[in-house]
C-alpha cells in the first residue's frame, strides 16, 4: 500500500475547478490526488476536504467583502494560491478528516486501541477466526500494507515524539482476502506442526474450527 503522510503530501488542485465546485453550492470532496468530485462519493475514496459553501445573504446596503480560500476550506487548512493552482496542507484537519473518511476506509487504525475490525465482511471473517492462534490484527494488517495495493491515509511524525494515526484503503478486497488466507494458513500449519501449545490433540473447540475455517485442520 502507498503511504499517504499528510504531514508530508502537499495536495495540488486546480483552482478553476475549485472555484466552479465552490460556486456550484453542492456538496463537494478533494481527494488525494487533487481531484474535485462531488457526493456521493465512490467506496474506498481517500479525500482530504468535505464540505459544501452556502453564501450569506447579502445586504443591498453594505458592499459584498471577498471570501477567502481559507475562509471556505475552514481554518486548519494551509493554503497558497499559485496562478492556476491551489496548494493545499490539510494534516491540521486531521480529526475532521477522520470522521469524513471511516466509512469509507477498510480499517480504522487512528485510536489508541489499534485496528479491531475490518469492514469487509469476508476480511473480517479472517480476522476473527485467526484470533484463536494468537494471530492479532496488528499483524494482519502488517501484511496488508506491505503485500496488497491501496493507500493509508495517515498523520505520522517522528519527532518530538513518535506519532501515528491513520485509515487504510485497500484498493482490491478479494486480492487481500487471498493474500491473508494464505498468509494465515501457512502460520496456522506451522503452529500445528511445530508448537506443543497446538497439537490436535490440545485444540480447543474454537480453535479447531478456526483451523478447519483455513483448512489446516
Amino acid at each position: 500500500m502507498k503511504k499517504f503522510n499528510l504531514f508530508n503530501e502537499i495536495i495540488i488542485v486546480d483552482k478553476q475547478k475549485l472555484f466552479n465546485a465552490i460556486n456550484s453550492h453542492k456538496e463537494f470532496a478533494i481527494n488525494i490526488k487533487g481531484e474535485i468530485l462531488y457526493t456521493p462519493l465512490p467506496d474506498k475514496e481517500a479525500i482530504i476536504y468535505l464540505g459544501q459553501h452556502v453564501p450569506k445573504p447579502t445586504n443591498p446596503l453594505m458592499p459584498s467583502k471577498y471570501i477567502t480560500l481559507s475562509e471556505i476550506l475552514g481554518k486548519n487548512y494551509q493554503i497558497v494560491e499559485d496562478e492556476d493552482r491551489v496548494l493545499i496542507k490539510a494534516f491540521s484537519n486531521w480529526q475532521e478528516l477522520i470522521k469524513a473518511n471511516v466509512l469509507r476506509a477498510s480499517y480504522d487504525d487512528t485510536t489508541g486501541d489499534g485496528v479491531s475490525e475490518f469492514s469487509n465482511k469476508e476480511l473480517e471473517k479472517i480476522g476473527w477466526q485467526v484470533t484463536e492462534f494468537d494471530i492479532t490484527y496488528r499483524e494482519l494488517i502488517e501484511v496488508i500494507e506491505e503485500k496488497c495495493d491501496g493507500v493509508l491515509l495517515c498523520i505520522e511524525q517522528e519527532s518530538p515524539h513518535y506519532q501515528f494515526s491513520g485509515l487504510g484503503f485497500i484498493q482490491n478486497d478479494e486480492d487481500a482476502k487471498s493474500v491473508l488466507f494464505r498468509y494465515c494458513q501457512e502460520k496456522i500449519r506451522r503452529l500445528l506442526e511445530e508448537d506443543e501449545l497446538y497439537t490436535v490433540d490440545k485444540l480447543t473447540d474454537d480453535e479447531r474450527e478456526a483451523a478447519e475455517f483455513f483448512g489446516v485442520a
